[in-house]
């Protein structure tokens, strides 16, 4: 019997390096809740206000960051958009582009769907920030293309996103990827940041069998 006063929040950011990092580790907790919680998404919105292009310095930071996440959690990432002159690195419409998925198929379906960008962005460089690129990685994922493009540029979606980030930030949190357990006790981290599952595992099985003290 599902466990359904009990909520597991996963808050992060499709182009967020280290949310990519954590996904093996996003994938397994989802795995380990399957009908004994819920699984939320909440995008928090990394870089929404950005309109430049990356300068040699800001590259130079993400290569070397990349590659350290990369070693640490086994993930595959391209280095190819990085040499680009014209990459404005704006998270909103991947966000906005995960939270489509929500509105139109559930949360479930939108952690997955979540995943697919990130993937498509770290592993391919495909530019997610392109209103194209969501498109067709959404028709790529099984949603519904006139659908998925109707909702995803209405402004209806773009209010629904930005109440993403103002719930992210009504919780405290301050960085990605966040994990938030909620139930009758209320909301309580699980982790900020990166963390291999084996050292969420316990815990959350504890969480899940009333025994997290």
């Amino acid at each position: 019997m599902a466990t359904l006063n009990k909520e597991l929040i996963y808050v992060g950011d499709p182009m967020c390096s280290w949310c990519y990092g954590f996904a093996p580790s996003k994938r397994k907790l989802e795995e380990q809740c399957a009908g004994r919680a819920v699984t939320t998404l909440v995008v928090g919105g990394l870089h929404t206000d950005w309109t430049e292009p990356q300068d040699a310095e800001r590259k130079k930071f993400l290569d070397e960051h990349w590659r350290e996440i990369g070693e640490r959690s086994g993930q595959p990432f391209k280095f190819d958009i990085l040499e680009r002159d014209d990459f404005v690195y704006n998270t909103e419409a991947a966000c906005r582009a995960a939270v489509t998925a929500r509105e139109m198929e559930g949360n479930a379906a939108a952690l997955n769907f979540f995943t697919h960008l990130q993937s498509a962005f770290y592993a391919e460089n495909q530019d997610v920030t392109e209103d194209a690129v969501l498109i067709e990685l959404a028709t790529n994922f099984g949603l519904d293309s006139a659908e998925f493009s109707k909702l995803f540029s209405s402004d209806d979606m773009k209010q629904k996103t930005q109440m993403d980030f103002q719930f992210a930030q009504r919780m405290g949190v301050t960085g990605f990827p966040t994990v938030v357990v909620n139930d009758k006790n209320g909301f309580a981290y699980l982790t900020v940041g990166y963390q291999p599952y084996e050292n969420l595992e316990p815990i959350i099985e504890a969480w899940l069998t009333d025994q997290l003290q």
